[in-house]
């Protein structure tokens, strides 16, 4: 079945007969689209939905294969390139399943490993600029623990929040971003260190925040934006206690 979308993807990139817009893309302009399919993967996986889950892992895959044509085109890899990297790779990080080691040895120590011979040795290298920076802060901060570099418990970490809430307050307009920056990522320590996914956390908080937005709109009816702030929070508290 790959091959079929394979062959469409030649067609549409031909540069005679192809199609006007996927034969000038390129892994820069494409890479958006790319990013915008894996989050619309997770919100099915969020809502349980399979139906749409199969339909937004067909196009995750589409970018998949379309990058891997625009780099054929280039004379660069192929996507058979591709495949057969990422299966060495597997068999690579389970040589307890393809392999002779009675037991794995560990996924990071592999993965460290294999980042042995990059030019770049540092124990935060290798983490995708292209993350979301909450998910980003939290991996740059598990790999500096895993050197020594980390609050021993959570209380280390809450007292950083203080301090960084401190800060904000007395800052002036030009470093005032950078420090509410520093909150966000102490926050994000704090929460590591109480077991908790701040990415999954605030997902969740985003999708509280509205499901009670939309409660309140409903309860105010077509007057709810000319209602005064009072009103509006006594709305939010009657739809909290209701448990929405």
């Amino acid at each position: 079945m790959i091959e079929r979308l394979t062959t469409i993807m030649k067609r549409l990139r031909d540069p005679v007969a192809g199609c006007e817009w996927d034969r000038v893309q390129t892994w820069r302009t494409i890479a958006p689209y790319t990013i915008e399919e894996a989050y619309e993967v997770a919100d099915a996986i969020d809502r349980d939905d399979p139906a749409d889950l199969k339909d937004e892992l067909g196009d995750l895959l589409l970018q998949v294969v379309f990058h891997a044509q625009i780099a054929e085109d280039a004379g660069a890899f192929t996507l058979a390139d591709v495949v057969g990297a990422i299966s060495d790779k597997m068999e690579r990080r389970h040589p307890h399943i393809f392999g002779d080691a009675e037991r794995s040895p560990g996924w990071e120590a592999i993965k460290a490993t294999e980042r042995s011979g990059n030019s770049d040795d540092s124990a935060i290298a290798g983490v995708a600029r292209a993350l979301p920076a909450l998910a980003r802060a939290e991996k740059l901060q598990k790999r500096a623990a895993r050197v020594g570099f980390d609050w021993p418990d959570a209380t280390g970490s809450l007292a950083k929040v203080h301090e960084e809430i401190d800060e904000i307050i007395t800052a002036g307009p030009e470093t005032v971003a950078e420090e509410v920056g520093d909150l966000l990522f102490a926050v994000t320590n704090w929460a590591r260190h109480l077991g908790v996914d701040p990415e999954v956390a605030l997902r969740a908080g985003n999708a509280k925040f509205e499901a009670r937005f939309r409660a309140m709109e409903a309860e105010g009816g077509a007057a709810f934006a000319s209602l005064s702030l009072d009103e509006k929070e006594a709305l939010w508290q009657a739809v909290k206690r209701r448990g929405g």
